[in-house]
């Protein structure tokens, strides 16, 4: 379901939610199942577009998936085809994660480079180096990179760059190989690690993950689990950004404070009033007029590329120059057009965002050009006057599930048509 969003906006964002799972560990949860014939079961998987993408890219390998509200049963008991098809594997650039999951169990593996928002630069090279090293001879077929492989074997890898999608294929593509990998420059991303616990729920034997040398030592083949999705950090951050740039008090029940240290700490410099607890979570509000930061965008526990653009919304409402430099992807800046249409003071310099705050937003017609772009505008009409019309919002429908709920328990006035 397509269509619009409408925002009567001025209104302070005050309350408390509970967050949905991770959207980028569930989507690791289920290519990992594909490591396993047995059955898999994964609760708390967020009910988003993304999720159902991913089942059908599964699906189209021959797994039997199955999803019912939050929980889903994934079995992949034999593969009827080694690569998705193009137009799949299109949509959503976590598809090409199941090439590691099915490289290591039949010895070869193919699949398109993937898609998803258009937000820079992608490159697959970290994944196809790593499944070289562990002894695949990867070539290019037209459309598709094809990998095969008699048998791998586990050796050293050093990645040149913490790629999240890279660490998290070759760590899958390792688990059933010959000897030990020893993975080094890996993403330390909280997802990361969860998708490493859940192997080893699975009989798998991996160490180091949250650190930057991660080590695996292969085993014949794993079995099934049923395991549970973190809580989604991105999520989380976006609604408390949304309590701040709207002047409010928001508390997310169930976010891990430890999993948002540079939010949180940006939090702090802009003086918001910043409160952490296991029994209730996280909770930000603004009792007093905040300060203008400087923000660089880098890899974890760096603060997050995906809250780059909801993050610059909320730095509209707060006087002064604040800037954003951002070391992730090259094109992350597509939402600055959209927030100058409800009136921000924004420019881009290269990597570089500088946004003059203090100003005041008027309601417009504005579009979600990626998911965190939309993100960024929904901040922007929640804080503004008047009303704003959001299109395209598909691409939230792929990041944010029932986002217009959770904001009306919020307290925000917010529809969708």
């Amino acid at each position: 379901m397509d269509g619009r969003f409408v925002i009567h906006g001025g209104k302070p964002l005050q309350g408390e939610i509970a967050v949905s799972g991770s959207k980028n560990a569930a989507l690791y949860t289920l290519a990992a199942a594909l490591l396993s014939a047995d059955p898999v079961t994964i609760h708390n998987v967020p009910d988003i577009a993304d999720i159902n993408e991913m089942a059908d890219v599964c699906r189209s390998l021959g797994a039997a998936v199955e999803i019912s509200g939050t929980t889903v049963h994934v079995q992949a008991r034999d593969f009827t085809s080694t690569s998705p098809p193009i137009a799949r594997v299109m949509a959503l650039r976590a598809s090409f994660l199941v090439m590691g999951p099915v490289l290591a169990r039949v010895g070869e593996a193919g699949c398109a480079s993937p898609g998803g928002d258009v937000i820079g630069v992608r490159p697959v090279d970290v994944h196809l180096a790593g499944f070289r090293a562990l002894g695949a001879t990867v070539e290019r077929s037209g459309a598709e990179w094809l990998a095969r492989a008699s048998k791998l074997r586990g050796t050293r890898i050093f990645l040149d760059y913490p790629s999240v999608l890279g660490t998290v294929n070759v760590m899958f593509a390792a688990t059933l190989a010959e000897g030990t990998t020893t993975i080094v420059n890996a993403a330390t991303e909280p997802e990361v690690s969860m998708a490493a616990n859940m192997l080893n729920s699975m009989g798998a034997r991996i160490s180091g993950h949250g650190t930057g040398i991660m080590m695996i030592e292969g085993v014949d083949q794993l079995h099934g689990t049923e395991y549970e999705v973190i809580p989604d950090r991105i999520e989380a951050g976006t609604y408390l950004l949304g309590g701040i740039a709207t002047g409010g008090d928001v508390r997310i029940t169930n976010a891990d404070p430890r999993s948002l240290d540079s939010l949180l700490s940006k939090f702090q410099e802009l003086d918001a009033k910043v409160e952490v607890g296991d029994e209730f979570g996280v909770q930000v509000s603004c009792p007093h007029p905040l300060r203008a930061i400087q923000v660089q965008a880098v890899p974890y526990p760096g603060f997050p590329t995906d809250l780059h653009a909801p993050m610059a919304a909320t730095l509209t409402q707060v006087q002064g120059v604040s800037t954003i430099h951002e070391r992730v992807f090259d094109n992350r800046t597509l939402y600055v057009g959209e927030l100058r249409t409800l009136g921000a003071r924004i420019i881009v310099g290269g990597q570089s965002v500088i946004i003059e705050g203090g100003g005041n937003l008027s309601g417009a017609v504005v579009r979600a050009l990626d998911i965190r772009a939309g993100a960024a505008v929904v901040i922007g009409g929640l804080a503004a006057s008047g009303e704003t019309s959001v299109a395209g919002v598909e691409h939230l429908d792929r990041g944010y599930a029932h986002l217009t709920e959770q904001l009306t328990a919020l307290g925000a006035e917010v529809a969708r048509i």
